[in-house]
Formats: C-alpha cells, sequence, structure tokens
C-alpha cells in the first residue's frame, strides 16, 4: 500500500522581474517588498492552518523563491533543501534581458514543448525531464507532508506530470498559476491523486 501524500506547492509571490520589464527565468530577482509581505502571509497562513504538521521543504535556489521558502521554514521549524530541479525554465542568451528584448529577437517560436525560444536554452520538454527524477525521489519518499516552493512555468509542468499525463498534453493543456498562488495536493493510499485546490491566492493576505 502506498503512503498517503499532502502536498502544498507555492509560486514564489511578486519579484522584481514583475514589476521592471524584465526576463525572470534564471536571472536572479529577490523579491519586492510586497512580495516580501506576501510571502510572510504565506508562511504565518500556512503555519496557522496547519500547525501540527511537519513539513519537508523543497524550495528552487533562486532569491525569489529561496526567500519565499525560508520564510516558511522558519515558521514551521523545518530544514529547507534546495534543487536545480525545481528552478524557472531557462532562456538562455535572454537571461539577464527585458522582455522587450527577447520579443524583437526571438530565435525560434515555440509551438510545441520540444522548441526553444533561444538554441542554447530550455525547452519545456527539457524541463519535464529535469522535473521528473525529482518527482520520483519525493513520490516514492516516507516523506508524507512536503511543500514545494517554485517557478510558474514549472509548477504547470509539475500540475501535469501530477496528474500522470503524457508530457505531449502540454502542447494542448495548461494547469498554470499566479504569482503567490498556493495548490494542494493528495494522493490516497490506494494511488488515486487529486488537485484540491489550484493556485489559491487568499494565503497572500493577512490573517
Amino acid at each position: 500500500m502506498l503512503l498517503h501524500k499532502n502536498i502544498i506547492t507555492i509560486q514564489h509571490p511578486e519579484s522584481i522581474h514583475h514589476t521592471n520589464g524584465m526576463i525572470g527565468s534564471w536571472t536572479d530577482w529577490e523579491l519586492t517588498e510586497k512580495g516580501i509581505i506576501q510571502a510572510t502571509c504565506i508562511a504565518r497562513n500556512i503555519k496557522k492552518e496547519f500547525h501540527d504538521i511537519q513539513y519537508a521543504i523543497y524550495s528552487s535556489p533562486l532569491k525569489r523563491t529561496r526567500q519565499t521558502a525560508e520564510m516558511l521554514g522558519n515558521e514551521l521549524h523545518a530544514s529547507l533543501k534546495l534543487t536545480d530541479a525545481l528552478k524557472e525554465r531557462s532562456l538562455g542568451k535572454a537571461i539577464g534581458k527585458s522582455v522587450q528584448w527577447l520579443k524583437e529577437n526571438i530565435e525560434n517560436e515555440e509551438k510545441t514543448i520540444y522548441d526553444k525560444c533561444f538554441s542554447d536554452g530550455e525547452s519545456r520538454f527539457d524541463v519535464w525531464n529535469r522535473l521528473l527524477p525529482f518527482y520520483n525521489e519525493i513520490m516514492s519518499s516516507d516523506d508524507e507532508n512536503i511543500i514545494i516552493v517554485s517557478h510558474g512555468d514549472t509548477l504547470s509542468i509539475f500540475n501535469v506530470m501530477w496528474l500522470g499525463l503524457h508530457p505531449e498534453m502540454l502542447n494542448d493543456i495548461d494547469l498554470s498559476g499566479v504569482s503567490g498562488g498556493v495548490s494542494f495536493l493528495y494522493r490516497k493510499s490506494c494511488g488515486k491523486k487529486i488537485i484540491k485546490r489550484l493556485s489559491d491566492t487568499s494565503y497572500t493576505l493577512p490573517f
């Protein structure tokens, strides 16, 4: 019999690149002042709701996700594990550039998950393959309660993976969230997997 799993995924709240017209990707932006407040609220609201549960916390190492995860770790008295598997998709030579620069210099239109907008970047299928070993690791681990702090596109891919869908389904569907969104995933001991809530932004509000 499988262990049941409670997984909370968190898309980092407002980052500097959300306000200055720059690319996110692997550029190491920090949270804005608003984002720090949102991350603090997320941590405190989760602690209030799940105060008696011990979580394993995993995060992308980029500053905006790490800041969010560190606040959660402090509130929940939980250790934090950083993993490159949870980083946002690399946009190659567009890293450090503006959104306008990307639009003016894009090399290839992304029509499928195998396409790359820049030859030295990642496709969504590359991210799938980067994420899959981590996914298999946490699903087979003894941890029943897990928090994952990551980025929008990476978590969209994670959601499709969670539902057991083929990666090419990402050509036709997306299960995307928004900045600061908190999602709740549950696997029953029989193996059935459920998305209970997707990208709930109420956790960014003071309680």
